[in-house]
């Protein structure tokens, strides 16, 4: 029982510290880790409400390091499509058996994989018009997910870059629509009784590693090769998203 509350918050310290990495610019793919990598100590649905205030408390910053770059418009055309994926997404953890919970959150996983292995070309592809209900569309799908596993992020990336903003307006505009998707979530989640205040109690000490990955994240920036990290970072999902599933 020691050593696995040991595995355990060392799981947990490292989750903290990848999303204040994510979080500070060196690839939000780090956030889709937090939820795979817990998954493998401690069932899937606890996972969720552990990861959701981590999250939040990281936003602050994210948030706050783009301060006013976003495009509201583009924000509050993805957010009542959130609200819809969101209550989907809510409903399918409270009615899922927890073995079928954690292949599907699997499958999301693996999911996102083959999207980051497949994005260059996907976005090539695409032949783009815009039209506001897509925004509906992307914020729907991204609720969805986000519900389920925290991994809302290529429906809103894909979009985001059909809009053809720039680097810094598509960065913020992400922070800030996550950091007001992840407050939706907090009414859902509490209905579906997914926090345990006992276990999040505990892990108040880790708090401090979020605000450290984020100015790691941001020193680390311009120093190392987002092409090269992200490739390592693929890889972690997979093999996680096979371990979730096969397990």
């Amino acid at each position: 029982m020691a050593a696995d509350q040991t595995i355990f918050f060392l799981m947990a310290a490292v989750v903290a510290f990848l999303i204040g990495l994510s979080k500070g610019g060196l690839g939000g793919m780090l956030g889709a880790l937090a939820v795979p990598m817990m998954a493998l100590v401690m069932p899937a649905r606890e996972v969720i409400g552990l990861v959701l205030p981590l999250l939040m408390f990281a936003d602050i910053f994210a948030v706050a390091l783009h301060w006013k770059r976003w495009d509201r418009r583009l924000v509050l055309l993805l957010i009542p499509g959130a609200v819809v994926g969101v209550t989907i997404g809510t409903l399918f953890i409270t009615n899922a058996p927890i073995g079928a919970l954690r292949t599907f959150l699997g499958i999301i996983v693996l999911s996102f994989t083959v999207f980051k292995l497949l994005e260059d070309r996907i976005l090539a592809a695409l032949k783009y018009e815009g039209r506001s209900w897509h925004g509906l569309l992307a914020g729907s799908v991204t609720g969805f997910s986000s519900a389920l596993a925290h991994t809302g992020g290529p429906p809103v990336s894909i979009y985001l870059l059909l809009q053809d903003v720039t680097p810094p307006i598509f960065i913020a505009t992400s922070a800030l629509f996550f950091m007001i998707l992840n407050w939706i979530k907090v009414p859902y989640y509490w209905y579906a009784q997914l926090f345990d205040f006992q276990k999040l109690a505990q892990l108040v000490w880790i708090l401090p590693l979020i605000p450290l990955g984020v100015l790691t994240g941001r020193w680390m920036g311009d120093r190392v090769s987002k092409k090269t990290f992200e490739r390592i970072i693929v890889s972690l999902l997979g093999i996680a998203g096979i371990l979730l599933v096969l397990t």
